[in-house]
């Protein structure tokens, strides 16, 4: 099939593209890779009367850190993240999620900031904010503003950003080097996406987990923590029986629906098992 016909334009600036979007209305889209909205244009899922392109603003591009922050601008393409020198528990974690989206050619194209306002719950992007607690700078023509990422992404698709508003950036905390760090995920086939993902992060302080974070996609209308197999990992060893007993309180959190790839068991199954996993890889 081919997109209904829309009109065109490349925004040269951040302040060009907010003009463009105040200017076409709410039927207008930012074009950032495109490797989600150009399919769905194409099936005539989303039918933008117009396009506004802002994949040649520099000032969205790009990795910045400070003792306390990484930040990623909007346009930074997932491949530049794979292959990231950034170090420690938050650069595994960056390299690993954007290992794991897609195939090549849409790591080469696709981009961080278009991930997250896509808010699909099973993409990685939405997942590692979600577990890192991280911040998304969102610019309008009333402004910069900053939301944390459990109020950002609202539903299936569906974000806190208005139809004028432009994704400039994401934050996301550093982790010490005493942080242990993994991702698992489900597929039916490498490069799709995750049925069920799972991220997690803990700290081992004196022989202890500390800061336990797990999140998961694929299972509700957006990324979830899982707070009380978080908490049930506190001021435990880093061990197979304790990681075993999170992993099936985990599973007791989740109420997946059931779909064409299996029914609500075999999603609280994956939980239960990627956890699992998640926990031992970290802590390896």
């Amino acid at each position: 099939m081919k997109p209904q016909s829309f009109d065109y334009f490349r925004a040269a600036s951040v302040e060009e593209a907010i003009s463009l979007l105040v200017q076409e209305g709410e039927d207008s889209k930012v074009l950032a890779g495109g490797q989600s909205l150009l399919p769905m244009m194409n099936f005539r899922l989303a039918r933008p009367t117009a396009l506004i392109d802002v994949a040649h603003i520099d000032a969205l591009r790009g990795i910045s850190m400070t003792p306390s922050d990484i930040r990623i601008g909007s346009m930074t393409r997932h491949l530049e993240l794979e292959n990231s020198t950034v170090s420690g528990p938050m650069g595994s974690l960056l390299r690993q999620s954007a290992g794991r989206v897609g195939h090549l050619p849409i790591r080469t194209r696709g981009t961080i900031g278009g991930s997250l306002a896509h808010s699909d719950p099973s993409s990685e992007w939405c997942m590692l904010a979600t577990l890192m607690d991280a911040e998304v700078s969102i610019e309008g023509p009333r402004g910069l503003r900053k939301v944390a990422a459990h109020d950002f992404f609202v539903t299936y698709f569906t974000t806190a950003m208005e139809f004028d508003e432009l994704l400039i950036a994401v934050e996301f905390p550093q982790l010490p080097g005493n942080y242990r760090v993994a991702v698992q995920e489900f597929a039916r086939r490498a490069g799709d996406f995750a049925i069920v993902g799972i991220m997690t992060a803990f700290s081992v302080d004196d022989g202890v987990i500390a800061d336990p974070r797990i999140a998961v996609g694929g299972v509700a209308d957006r990324v979830l923590r899982l707070s009380e197999a978080e908490s049930a990992l506190v001021g435990k060893e880093p061990t197979e029986e304790n990681f075993s007993k999170a992993a099936t309180i985990a599973m007791g959190e989740v109420n997946p629906a059931g779909d064409l790839h299996g029914p609500p068991e075999f999603r609280r199954d994956l939980v239960k098992a990627l956890t699992r996993r998640a926990l031992a890889g970290a802590s390896a």
